[in-house]
């Protein structure tokens, strides 16, 4: 019964995306009648050529638009504001590859195993659910581009903002004990992933990932079937994703269907040469320059935000306000979080609120009363439990990843 039931949400979450799907359906993600009749507002992000249409895709709210083929969405930056979990409604969305699946059959998806195992295997969805534990885990699944528009020289890539992240609870199964079922082969020494989303021709190079076989089996790594409770969204990996916590979001391959065990580094092209990042401490470069050696990208540096004030709103003077925010990191956990109301001049320590666990945001308040008429540059600043926090000015690489530098809101009490 269990089984059946599970089985009946996430068919009904097909369902209910194939309703509306005549927006996304049969390859028409190209603007037109579908999508783009929705666009009835826009926002302006703060940088230049930030102007953006909302959209509303399938079981989605409407988000920020950055492309419509491939659906890339961004998270309205106030929704972070509402909650420490993102509603599956409102969570981003990104893909590498045009031809993304609108219609799956969770009746009949099967997930392989193969490579270098002692065993290939196969499972469907009722089957990982009925011979697996089940685990659930709050983690943050953040782009590595996200905030890559505020980078300054420019660099290509997808102009987003800081919306291109989310907090979820996710509810699976762990990798390790499906690989374990299969047995990985002495001499084993990564793993790749692969889903269901395709590229458009063959010249495209198919969206692979892959972990070392040490992380692969490090008992956190989850293929997950439920978001926040529910059935993934179909536009966030529906029926089945890798979640790696710690890790950005080009690990966490959606619509997951084939695990290969190899005996070699995985050369393609998702691995390298896309998603490098300069190899030294700060993963940075001069400005115009490119770096003499690069490596994968792989944990969240520290980041922090404001999200109850918004960069140019009015205050009242002598008024107190509840000074609201996030902060995260890869997974060691948030230790301290400061805040200033001058400009970085004078730094004050931050209540941290409820702890969802190592890889979740953390919310941190402080109250703060603007006691003159006048402008006020906000910051904020975390720093984690082995001690990294963030610079002070930006750092720069050439693919725009990793931005954590302190933000700054100006506001003004009037």
């Amino acid at each position: 019964m269990f089984t059946n039931l599970n089985q009946q949400n996430a068919a009904g979450s097909r369902r209910r995306f194939l309703q509306t799907t005549a927006l996304v359906g049969a390859g028409s993600l190209a603007v037109g009648s579908g999508v783009a009749a929705l666009a009835a507002e826009t926002v302006t992000l703060p940088f230049v050529n930030g102007d953006r249409s909302l959209v509303k895709y399938p079981q989605k709210r409407p988000l920020i638009l950055l492309t419509t083929r491939p659906p890339q969405l961004e998270t309205p930056f106030s929704v972070f504001n509402q909650g420490l979990l993102t509603p599956n409604d409102a969570f981003f969305v990104r893909y590498h590859l045009s031809e993304v699946p609108t219609e799956i059959e969770a009746e009949t998806f099967q997930i392989t195993i193969k490579g270098k195992v002692n065993t290939p295997l196969a499972f469907s969805l009722a089957e990982l659910k009925a011979k697996f534990e089940a685990i659930e885990i709050v983690a943050v699944n953040q782009c590595s581009g996200n905030g890559r528009g505020f980078f300054v020289p420019r660099v290509p890539g997808g102009q987003m903002g800081n919306g291109a992240m989310g907090n979820a609870k996710w509810k699976g199964v762990r990798l390790k004990e499906v690989l374990n079922q299969a047995g990985v082969a002495a001499g084993a020494k990564q793993v790749t992933f692969n889903g269901l989303d395709r590229p458009v021709n063959a010249q495209t190079p198919d969206f692979v990932k892959a972990l070392d076989v040490d992380h692969a089996l490090d008992g956190e790594v989850l293929l997950a079937y439920e978001m926040n409770g529910e059935p993934l969204p179909m536009l966030n990996g529906f029926p089945l994703r890798l979640v790696v916590p710690g890790y950005f979001g080009t690990y966490w391959v959606k619509h997951l269907n084939e695990i290969t065990v190899v005996d070699e580094t995985f050369a393609g092209f998702w691995m390298n040469p896309a998603y490098r990042i300069p190899d030294n401490e700060c993963a940075c470069v001069e400005p115009g320059t490119t770096p003499a050696k690069t490596k994968p990208i792989a944990r969240f540096n520290v980041r922090s935000f404001i999200t109850s004030l918004a960069d140019g709103d009015t205050i009242s003077p002598g008024h107190e306000l509840t000074m609201r925010g996030i902060a995260f990191d890869g997974g060691y956990g948030i230790r301290e979080v400061l805040f200033s109301p001058d400009g970085g001049q004078n730094w004050h320590e931050t209540q941290l609120g409820q702890d969802l666990g190592q890889y979740s945001f953390r919310e941190w308040t402080i109250p703060f009363r603007p006691t003159q008429r006048s402008a006020y540059e906000l910051k904020v600043k975390a720093t984690n439990r082995i001690g990294q926090s963030q610079p002070l000015t930006p750092l720069w690489n050439p693919a725009g990843y990793m931005r954590n530098v302190v933000e700054t809101m100006r506001v003004s009490a009037v």
